[in-house]
C-alpha cells in the first residue's frame, strides 16, 4: 500500500565557501549532497525528496535559502525535527524553520521574489578572514559610476548577453525591481575592511550566473574598461561588446526568499 505523501518547506542558510554549489554532483561537496545524507540519518524509515527554489553557484552563500522535503509519512514534530536536523547538519549549514505545506505546493512556481545581495571591496588587499564574505577587487573602482550603472539594470531588458547558458527556448526578456550599489551594512567583522559594498539586486528569478556577470559588468565599468552606454545596449540585445567577466562567487549571498500563498 502506497503511503501518503506530505510535503514541508524548510528554510536554512548556509556559508558556500567550502562547497561545489548547491545541487548534488558526482565526486563535488555540495549543500544538496551533506542536506540529503543528514536527512538520510535523521528519518532512517522515511523515503525522502528535496526540490530546492534556486541552485546557487560554487562558494555561492545563502542567509535566507529554502528546500521543499516530500516525504512519505507525516513528522511526529517539527520543532524536535529541525533540533535533531540541525544537530546533525554540518556547522556551516543551519535549518531555520520548517512548516507544512500542501501538495498544491511547487517551490519553483510559488517563488515570488529573491533578492541577492553581492558583497565586495576594492582598492587594498584584504585580511585573509575575508575571502568567504568579501569579492576582493585590487584596482581603484570609480563607485559612483559603478550607482549609476546599477541602475540602469532596472527595469524590463534582454539579458542575453548576462548568462552563460543560451539555449533555444530560453527566455531572456527579465524584469529587475531594485538593483542599488551602496554601503555594505548586512555583514560585518573587525577583519572587514573599513568600509565595503554591496549590490542589491532583486527579481522574480534570475539565469545562470546572471547576477554575478551584471555585478562583472558594474567592476568593468568601475575600472573603465566599460561605459554606461556599452552597459544600455547590451540590454537590447546589441552585443558590439561581450560581457564576458563573471565576478568570484565567493561574493554573492541569496539573501531573502519571498513566496506566493499555498
Amino acid at each position: 500500500m502506497q503511503k501518503e505523501r506530505f510535503c514541508y518547506l524548510i528554510r536554512v542558510q548556509y556559508l558556500g565557501f567550502r562547497y561545489s554549489g548547491w545541487q548534488k554532483q558526482p565526486n563535488q561537496k555540495t549543500i544538496e549532497q551533506m542536506i540529503l545524507k543528514t536527512l538520510r540519518f535523521v528519518l532512517p524509515d522515511n523515503k525522502t525528496k528535496v526540490l530546492a527554489a534556486g541552485r546557487t553557484d560554487a562558494k555561492v552563500s545563502a542567509l535566507e535559502a529554502a528546500f521543499e522535503l516530500f516525504i512519505d509519512g507525516p513528522l511526529a514534530d517539527n520543532r524536535l525535527f529541525l533540533e535533531e536536523f540541525n544537530k546533525n547538519l554540518p556547522p556551516d549549514i543551519r535549518a531555520l524553520h520548517i512548516n507544512e505545506v500542501s501538495q498544491e505546493f511547487n517551490i519553483i512556481q510559488h517563488s515570488k521574489r529573491k533578492e541577492y545581495v553581492y558583497l565586495f571591496s576594492f582598492g587594498i588587499k584584504n585580511h585573509p578572514f575575508c575571502a568567504p564574505f568579501l569579492a576582493n577587487i585590487i584596482e581603484s573602482l570609480d563607485i559612483q559610476i559603478m550607482k549609476e550603472g546599477a541602475r540602469v539594470f532596472e527595469g524590463e531588458h534582454d539579458f542575453s548577453a548576462y548568462t552563460s547558458r543560451i539555449q533555444e527556448n530560453s527566455k531572456f526578456l527579465r524584469k529587475i525591481e531594485r538593483c542599488v550599489i551602496q554601503n555594505n551594512t548586512l555583514l560585518s567583522a573587525n577583519f572587514f575592511p573599513e568600509t565595503s559594498y554591496a549590490l542589491h539586486i532583486t527579481a522574480t528569478g534570475f539565469m545562470r550566473y546572471q547576477v554575478r556577470m551584471i555585478m562583472g559588468a558594474l567592476i568593468e565599468l568601475g575600472k573603465g574598461k566599460l561605459t554606461v552606454q556599452e552597459i544600455e545596449a547590451s540590454l537590447k540585445g546589441s552585443h558590439v561588446t561581450p560581457m564576458t567577466y563573471v565576478a568570484p562567487g565567493s561574493g554573492l549571498l541569496l539573501n531573502k526568499l519571498e513566496f506566493k500563498e499555498n
